[in-house]
């Protein structure tokens, strides 16, 4: 006996419908959905709800799942809005290494909104969050970017983090480091690492 193949009542279509709503209020319910695939689905479509960077914020720091964190992350770089890049400052602080990483190559992408506030991630209290700082720099052509990283091997008293500035400045410095990183030469001479990136550093400097 052939199947005969049951069409969905008026009934059945009105509750599916009701129960995946796509205006902004729907998507907002969804975010909190069981179904993973779900709330991916309702990340991606409240980028074009309004004031919505503070929610995905919120929820990207209760978020289980890592693709949709992923998509949460993705939109609030799309958003770009001042809520968005203060919500990926705080996952810079987060325990969870792969979204503090997650954070990191987001504000690489949002060069124009993170530049102004980079003088003050630059000066934060917290060493890690400064590296992380310097690491976002890598991707910036700004031609602030090799005043800030001078600033930091003349100022910050954190070895691991005018380690990591002295590194990029190897890459995109010139000569106006020089004086910059003999300094740092003389300020962490029991540093050995220091000595030989500082070192290294000036070489390339010679050579460009």
């Amino acid at each position: 006996m052939a199947l005969i193949k049951t069409q969905p009542t008026p009934e059945s279509v009105t509750e599916e419908v009701r129960r995946h709503p796509r205006d902004c209020a729907g998507l907002l319910a969804q975010l909190t959905d069981p179904d993973p695939t779900v709330r991916r689905w309702a990340a991606r479509d409240l980028a074009d709800c309004p004031d919505i960077s503070p929610v995905l914020v919120e929820r990207l720091h209760q978020e289980a799942d890592v693709s949709v964190r992923e998509v949460i992350v993705t939109t609030l770089t799309g958003l770009g809005d001042a809520a968005a890049v203060a919500g990926l400052v705080e996952c810079l602080r987060s325990e969870d290494a792969a979204l503090r990483n997650e954070a990191i190559e987001a504000m690489r992408q949002l060069p124009d909104a993170v530049a102004p506030i980079m003088r003050g991630l630059l000066a934060d209290p917290d060493p890690d969050v400064r590296i992380f700082a310097v690491n976002i720099l890598e991707s910036f052509c700004y031609p602030e970017v090799e005043a800030w990283l001078i600033a930091v091997i003349d100022h910050d008293p954190h070895v691991n983090v005018c380690a990591t500035a002295v590194d990029l400045l190897g890459e995109i410095g010139t000569l106006a480091a020089r004086e910059s990183l003999l300094r740092l030469k003389a300020r962490f001479a029991n540093e050995p690492y220091i000595r030989f990136a500082a070192d290294l550093a000036l070489e390339r400097l010679c050579e460009s």
